[in-house]
């Protein structure tokens, strides 16, 4: 029986000290599983009480912790079917790290009409953002997003090549980004913080959007983070707001 011992809880960022709740010292253990790929997206766990078992801990105690993992969108819980692994799809792009919305507030996944993808030094800026060294490769993604026909945003997106290598080159960018860094490079997106502000549209991104030069937009300054915490992607989006709005839910 693998048991939690303070050894198992010292080591590792995501790890809980032995000090923490039960429940607390048991989600870091699942959630290291999840990291080291043990787990993979898609995959069910086992049941509480084989994980119990296996931690040496009670079944409500794994229930606790699966709920706790469950409130992240780490894992997703089925009523008679199990627990499973979050994966990136389409309804997790749509209700958790897209917030763009028209008129009518109805929720819709914009489309993509990638502009471009090249590779270059890390800026000063982008480093700080990635938790890289100035000069170190980054791929730069540039593109529109429509939402119901009508240009709304501008992206540019950055990352590393060295954790993304050759993303990009075969032209093969589909329109959720967040997928592809899974599927194709076993970097799963936990979470990402994002800052907000008004500010003017220049003439090429006027252009793009169909708007006139000097007009208001919303700027999303986005940097998300894997698993493990490292941020993994830096995201800025220029949003045209004459008709669409930035949706928060607050709960």
């Amino acid at each position: 029986m693998n048991q939690i011992t303070t050894k198992d809880m010292a080591h590792g960022p995501n790890a809980a000290p032995a000090r923490q709740p039960l429940y607390a010292q048991v989600r870091a253990l699942i959630l290291r599983r999840l990291i080291d790929g043990i787990w993979r997206p898609g995959t069910m766990l086992p049941s509480e009480i084989q994980l119990g078992v296996e931690f040496g801990v009670s079944q409500g105690t794994v229930r606790k912790a699966l709920d706790a993992l469950a409130a992240e969108n780490l894992v997703v819980r089925h009523q008679g079917r199990g627990t499973f692994v979050a994966e990136h799809d389409t309804d997790r792009a749509l209700f958790h790290f897209f917030h763009m919305v028209g008129e009518n507030a109805e929720r819709q996944l914009p489309d993509s009409d990638v502009l471009s993808c090249r590779y270059g030094k890390a800026t000063s800026m982008e480093a700080a953002r990635l938790a890289l060294l100035k000069g170190d490769s980054v791929a730069r993604i540039r593109r529109v997003r429509a939402l119901g026909g009508i240009p709304a945003i501008v992206e540019t997106i950055v990352v590393s090549e060295a954790l993304f290598p050759e993303i990009g080159r075969d032209g093969d960018l589909p329109n959720t980004l967040y997928e592809l860094y899974e599927r194709r490079y076993a970097v799963t997106v936990a979470r990402a913080e994002e800052r907000l502000r008004a500010k003017t549209v220049d003439a090429s991104v006027a252009k793009l959007l169909g708007i006139a030069e000097g007009t208001p937009i919303l700027e999303i300054d986005r940097t998300a983070f894997s698993l493990d915490g490292g941020p993994v992607e830096w995201r800025l989006s220029l949003c045209e707001t004459n008709a669409h709005y930035y949706l928060a839910e607050l709960v």
